[in-house]
């Protein structure tokens, strides 16, 4: 069977998603999510139960019909190699197609990356090596399920050098964005990378336009801005902070408007707080927004884990479940549980009560245990009896608590709690 190149020539053209290279920007070391990235990066947390946060990207790219993937890693990136190799790793090769790990490798630059521009700096021989025409960047801990044709196809109608993928979020949360305004034709007229109040005046308006961390650029462009940007005393190195609003202000950037079949905005979530990754799971209960990960004709690709069926036991009592998802190997011993997303192999104990809670994977939580607005690390063991979420000031001296009053629960703060009462 002739290889991809070979068909390509044969032809006499390259299809769109076949001449483009994607880059799956792993590297960040997720501090915003505190203790719950003590030891993995953000793309390699699971999410929505038997998913990781990458998951969603890799699985966007596939259905595009990209399959020349890199992934560019840096911070505690063990498990999320691990899943990779064990999840990821099916692409024939010998027909040109690939999901490959690149890790930090100070091959341009004798500092490891210091931002996410300077990532991609440090990568561009292999980048070239691949010879795209078209280089589409991502991050890897986004929520959402998007079809990048559709982006790549009115990148080259628009004749801009970059565009820039963007959803309406609300005007409160502008500060955690990159917010851009238009201008005619598309064309990007501002961008502004995480607004402080002062920089962004939102009186009166509901939402603004965010960028969704998805840039597709022309890479001869790419590797000039990169090697200018590199140059710079002055830069940051970011996409965000230095790229994109130099290639605003050059008049070169074009925006994307995400939307669905309907034409709204599309679903996507940035799941990098821990109030984020909590809402973003209880989202997954409700039935009123556009985000389907049962659809067969669009799943999310993952680690199929060799684990026997949930368990539902009703031995001191029968238990009671609603609105929750509960993943394979699960084992819940008469207890309740509501509005709730329990990872792989999390077992609950008898008459124990579970409200909003997110269990990762491996998670062990004793008997008459009562937990409500948690989120409980993965592997964590919870003693029996223990009360979580009834009281804030309590909660507040044994673990971290969000702005909006969820609860992390890990190991480490469980046994500091342990030494405190000793």
């Amino acid at each position: 069977m002739p290889s991809t190149a070979l068909r390509n020539r044969i032809s006499g053209q390259v299809p769109l998603p076949a001449s483009t290279l994607a880059l799956v920007l792993a590297g960040g070391n997720g501090t915003r999510l505190g203790d719950l990235t003590r030891w993995e990066c953000k793309p390699a947390l699971p999410f929505g139960g038997k998913f990781r946060n990458i998951d969603f990207s890799l699985s966007n790219c596939l259905h595009s019909g990209i399959r020349r993937i890199a992934v560019l890693t840096q911070y505690k990136s063990q498990t999320l190699i691990h899943h990779l190799e064990g999840a990821w790793s099916f692409l024939p090769r010998a027909l040109g197609e690939f999901i490959d790990l690149w890790p930090a490798q100070q091959r341009l630059d004798p500092d490891w990356y210091t931002g996410t521009a300077n990532a991609v700096f440090q990568n561009l021989d292999l980048i070239r090596a691949r010879a795209p025409r078209l280089v589409l960047v991502l991050a890897g801990d986004h929520v959402y399920k998007m079809d990048y044709r559709r982006l790549l196809a009115q990148h080259l109608q628009s004749g801009a050098e970059v565009t820039v993928a963007c959803v309406p979020v609300p005007a409160a949360e502008a500060g955690n964005f990159g917010v851009m305004t238009l201008g005619a034709n598309g064309r990007i007229a501002s961008f502004v990378e995480k607004p402080s109040p002062a920089q962004l005046d939102t009186a009166g308006r509901e939402t603004v336009l965010a960028s969704m961390g998805v840039y597709v650029f022309n890479a001869d462009y790419l590797y000039e801005r990169l090697a200018r940007d590199a140059r710079s005393a002055s830069s940051t190195h970011d996409f965000g902070r230095d790229l994109i609003p130099a290639a605003v202000n050059a008049g070169e950037a074009n925006a994307f408007a995400f939307t669905d079949a309907a034409g709204k905005p599309g679903y996507w979530r940035d799941v990098g707080t821990l109030d984020s990754y909590w809402k973003a799971h209880m989202e997954l209960l409700d039935g009123d927004i556009d985000f389907n990960v049962f659809d067969p004709e669009w799943p999310i690709f993952t680690n199929a884990r060799q684990l026997p069926p949930a368990q539902v036991l009703s031995v001191a009592q029968p238990g009671v479940m609603s609105d929750s998802l509960i993943c394979e190997g699960c084992i819940i011993d008469s207890a309740t549980v509501n509005r709730s997303v329990l990872g792989p192999g999390v077992r609950v104990g008898e008459q124990s009560m579970l409200d909003q809670a997110i269990v990762l994977p491996g998670a062990r939580i004793g008997p008459r245990c009562r937990l409500r607005r948690v989120i409980v690390e993965c592997d964590c063991s919870i003693p029996a009896g223990t009360v979580i979420g009834e009281d804030a000031a309590a909660d507040a001296e044994r673990f971290t608590i969000s702005p909006a009053g969820i609860v992390l629960v890990t190991g480490e703060s469980l046994s500091r709690a342990e030494r405190q009462v000793a």
